[in-house]
Formats: structure tokens, C-alpha cells, sequence
């Protein structure tokens, strides 16, 4: 299932929960006119499959809603919508991406060199795949750019993310099948490339057409491969591949047009920042 997060959704708080709801009648200029997308069936978000977000709870009362729902004919008219009980999410566990490990000033440092790796501009349009909120967090308040955007397999991730940032774009999906209605990018962070289940030729293939020539490609672990490795046992389900090696990486590159500018692979890093040249 692919969600398309956008400003159109109204954030709307409870003292326990959050939920995703369309606007109150009061602002008709908010009415939700965005899809979910289940595969290729596409449903709308006042539908009973829609999900209910929950950032701080996996669990949400059922509660009527009174709210402005569009009709078929396009016509605005009043109807009740209904919270929906997810006593269940099924969803990996992404916890250890914001771990207490992450949290030191040192590590810090290593994500603070890694997003100086994209060196982006207030003009930059950035997207993230497979990020931590922490390393979302830092991004946000260092480095000004004209659109960010976030691609994760989580919702719940997402939804974290989406409650503090509005304007941060949120994508429920993997990378190869990102919207390229947000093209052409100028950096793109691979925070957690063991994740994304596909070969390195698939994902530079896909980056590479959303980018124009110059952009960056930053691949990053902040803790390097011996505690990926410790993270790949005790979350498998999650982890599907391991760091590519320096000659992989440049041999990928090459047949997607992208140069390696710069490799790190440290006990305690792993960095890799490849420069899009284009076809010509």
C-alpha cells in the first residue's frame, strides 16, 4: 500500500491519540481529494480501509466524526465519519533506527557529516529513503531547502514525521516506485540502503531518473557495518542486504552515469557520496 501524505490532511489531535481526519465544515477549502493506493486499486481516504494514524497509540476508539465528504457528482454534502478500531497493526519494527545509540553527541556528528555530504542549498529539493525522525529532525532544523520529501516502508514513521513537519512530503513505499512528481531532485539520502529490498543496479536506475546532472546520491550507516550486522540478527525481517563495498559501488555507478566522489568505511561510519554526470 502506497500513501501519499500532503497538506491537504488536517492533523487533528486527542489527549491520547491522533488521527488523520478530513476537515471540519468551517474550512471547505481542505477537503480531502487524495487516493490511497492499495497496489494499483486506488480507494478514497474516507473509505472504511482507510487507516487511522496513531503515532503515540496502535490503538484508537471507534468515535464518530461530523465532517464535509465530496460526493461522486463532485457536490460537497455532510456526512459522519468513523474512526476505525485497529486493536492490530502489523508493521515492522523500525525502533532501533531511533535507539538510544543514535542519541549521543558524537553520533551526532557523524549524521551532521553526512548531511553536509549532500551539501544542500535553500534552493535543493531532498529526499530522504528509509530515515530515522532523528536524522529527519536534523535535517530539518540544518539544512533549509525548497522541498523535502520522505519515502518509508513505515506509516507509523511517517505519520511521526508528518505531525511535526507539514510541509515534509510522506510516502508509504519503496524507492523504485516514488512519484516522480517530485523530479528533478537534487540529493537523495539512501539513510538505511540495507532495507530497501532491491539490487543496487534497480535503485540506481531509479534514481537516476530523478535526477538532473550534478545531484547527489549520499549512502549512509552512521555506526558502520559491525553494527549493522548486530542489527541484521536481531531484526532480519528488516534488513535485507548489506553496505555495498567500494568496487561494487563503482561499477553500479558507472552504468548509471553516477561518479563516487567520495567512500568512507570506518568501524564507526560508512559514507558513500556519488555524483550524478548524466548521459553526456
Amino acid at each position: 500500500m502506497n500513501l501519499l501524505f500532503s497538506s491537504q490532511f488536517l492533523l487533528f489531535q486527542l489527549p491520547s491519540c491522533q488521527f488523520l481526519l478530513p476537515c471540519p465544515k468551517k474550512q471547505p477549502q481542505c477537503i480531502l481529494t487524495n487516493r490511497v493506493c492499495h497496489r494499483n486499486t486506488y480507494i478514497s481516504p474516507l473509505s472504511p480501509s482507510f487507516p487511522v494514524l496513531s503515532h503515540h497509540s496502535l490503538r484508537a476508539r471507534l468515535a464518530p466524526v461530523g465532517a464535509t465528504v465530496p460526493t461522486n457528482e463532485g457536490v460537497v454534502s455532510e456526512g459522519v465519519v468513523s474512526v476505525i478500531n485497529f486493536e492490530d497493526v502489523a508493521e515492522k519494527d523500525w525502533s532501533f533506527l531511533d535507539s538510544d545509540d543514535f542519541s549521543s553527541e558524537q553520533d551526532k556528528l557523524k549524521v551532521e557529516r553526512i548531511i553536509s555530504a549532500g551539501e544542500i542549498k535553500e534552493t535543493s529539493r531532498v529526499m530522504v529513503s528509509v530515515g530515522s525522525e532523528a536524522f529527519v529532525d536534523q535535517l530539518v532544523e540544518s539544512s533549509p531547502c525548497s522541498m523535502l520529501a520522505v519515502i518509508h516502508d513505515s506509516l507509523f514513521v511517517l505519520a511521526g514525521i508528518k505531525e511535526k513537519y507539514d510541509k515534509v512530503k510522506c510516502w508509504q513505499g519503496e524507492l523504485i516506485y516514488a512519484p516522480d512528481m517530485w523530479a528533478p531532485l537534487d540529493v537523495i539520502f539512501l539513510y538505511f540502503l540495507p532495507a530497501v529490498p532491491f539490487n543496487l543496479t534497480q535503485v540506481f536506475g531509479a534514481v537516476a531518473k530523478c535526477f538532473s546532472p550534478g545531484a547527489k546520491l549520499v549512502i549512509s550507516h552512521p555506526q558502520g557495518r559491525e553494527v549493522l550486522e548486530k542489527q541484521r540478527q536481531q531484526y532480519p525481517d528488516v534488513i535485507t542486504s548489506d553496505l555495498p563495498e567500494k568496487s561494487t559501488l563503482e561499477e553500479v555507478a558507472a552504468e548509471h552515469f553516477f561518479k563516487l566522489t567520495d567512500y568512507l568505511d570506518e568501524q564507526g561510519l560508512y559514507l558513500a557520496v556519488l555524483k550524478f554526470v548524466g548521459a553526456n
